[in-house]
């Protein structure tokens, strides 16, 4: 009895064994095609960030031309609303210059038409 007890340990420990390796085998499967998706990510990012870049003679795309990148572009886009904020106030005081302007020429106007 000790034995056929043995026997079934080793042939529960070779079935979990084989379900191990199958369970490897499917993860380093995964692994693969997750690496395989991320350098299609990185290429398309590059292609959209900057098709001149991306892809030159075949070459990988590293992870770090890529954060380069969004960080030119993070950087750019900080600059452009900070342009934008700077047109707008300036925009602002300008409409405020031209409307005391003309609030002035109507009182001049007003003081022409009594005075004639």
């Amino acid at each position: 009895q000790a034995e056929e007890e043995l026997q079934e340990a080793c042939a529960r420990q070779a079935l979990q064994l084989q379900e191990m390796g199958r369970r490897e085998r499917l993860l380093r499967a995964d692994a693969g095609r997750a690496k395989e998706q991320l350098e299609s990510f990185k290429t398309q990012v590059m292609q959209v960030c900057s098709p001149a870049a991306a892809g030159v003679a075949g070459k990988a795309v590293t992870e770090q031309q890529v954060i380069e990148k969004v960080r030119q572009i993070s950087e750019e886009n900080q600059q452009s609303h900070e342009r934008e904020k700077h047109l707008q106030e300036e925009l602002s005081s300008r409409l405020s210059k031209e409307k005391e302007v003309s609030e002035n020429v109507e009182v001049f106007k007003k003081s022409l038409w009594e005075l004639q």
